[in-house]
């Protein structure tokens, strides 16, 4: 993904949404977009991993910041040193922008970490 489609969607906020779920050709344009995180039913999911449960729990206090912010919360699964975290939007019954977005924000969380 170009940096430029990256900040856009790291710049915007989340909007309540309704209708259809993402779909086609935009939902393939924005998984492509969106690095290392893959579908999984009507949500997308990705992985991260960490030296220790503190990183873990720190990462996980980070991204409940962005998704209070964006009122976008995700389903985070947290093990010692991982955490799997996954979006959908809950009022279109699958995907919308707003998971990408904060997905952008959660991997510009761990670009800020590093």
């Amino acid at each position: 993904m170009s940096a430029d489609l990256r900040l856009d969607l790291a710049q915007m906020h989340c909007v309540p949404v309704q209708g259809a779920a993402m779909a086609g050709a935009e939902l393939a344009a924005q998984l492509a977009r969106a690095s290392g995180w893959t579908l999984a039913g009507a949500r997308i999911e990705k992985p991260f991993g960490f030296r220790d449960y503190q990183g873990t729990m720190a990462f996980v206090n980070a991204v409940a910041a962005i998704a209070e912010a964006e009122d976008h919360h995700p389903e985070l699964v947290v093990g010692f040193n991982r955490c799997v975290v996954r979006f959908d939007t809950h009022s279109v019954g699958g995907l919308s922008i707003n998971d990408f977005i904060c997905a952008t924000k959660v991997d510009a969380l761990m670009a800020q970490s590093k």
